[in-house]
């Protein structure tokens, strides 16, 4: 079972994307497409599509920062509203960073959605039953890297706690492990406007320490 799926009937609250400059194709999970009000592989999104789906008065923000995105594969980071098929509108933190190949060679962009809207009341059960039994033994770090979330992207601590499940799955680290990079990334981040840019390429990038990705994938899940 991977972070795409749905659990219990209900979409989760984080989902991915990658924006290919070639063609400057989109691709976005299913719990992304279900945040937009579609079935998995009902549409194709372009960044028309995308842009369509955003509240009036986020679009001229949200359309600056997506073609920076696209003129210069900038990393980014927006919270902002969208409106999905039937009406209803989500609050979402969206955050994009750099596309690279083996090369080194900037391809686009990947990154993630948080929708904070609370209409998801999802019981995540497997992922939520292995990541409180770490929480046992670990929930002073992940605690603070929670802490650590709400801080920056101005989110609830359920959210928090799903971004970390979220993370933890994607990368196949282990959530104490994953908790613990990002609180010693966090400590070095400097104070200011530039923190929530730091803080971007620390969540994207922290599975990638040394020892890192050391947890055993579970029978039968799919990624």
């Amino acid at each position: 079972m991977n972070s795409e799926q749905v659990f219990g009937g209900e979409p989760q609250r984080v989902g991915s994307f990658r924006f290919l400059l070639d063609g400057q194709r989109w691709e976005c999970s299913d719990a992304v497409a279900r945040m937009h009000g579609y079935q998995p592989g009902e549409i194709v999104p372009t960044t028309d599509l995308l842009l369509a789906h955003k509240h009036p008065e986020d679009h001229p923000h949200v359309a600056r920062v997506l073609d920076r995105m696209i003129s210069a594969a900038e990393p980014f980071s927006s919270k902002h509203r969208i409106i999905d098929t039937a009406g209803e509108i989500h609050q979402v933190v969206v955050v994009g960073d750099r596309l690279c190949d083996d090369t080194g060679a900037v391809i686009g962009t990947t990154g993630f959605y948080i929708d904070l809207s609370d209409s998801y009341r999802d019981e995540v059960n497997e992922s939520v039953d292995e990541a409180v039994a770490e929480l046992q033994e670990s929930r002073a770090v992940i605690e603070q890297a929670k802490g650590a979330l709400m801080l920056v992207y101005g989110i609830p601590a359920d959210r928090a706690f799903d971004v970390l499940i979220w993370r933890s799955q994607e990368t196949n680290t282990r959530l104490r492990i994953l908790a613990e990079l990002i609180v010693a990334g966090f400590g070095q981040c400097e104070t200011g406007v530039g923190l929530r840019t730091q803080f971007d390429r620390l969540l994207l990038t922290a599975h990638e320490a040394p020892g890192a990705r050391c947890r055993p994938r579970s029978r039968g899940r799919r990624r």
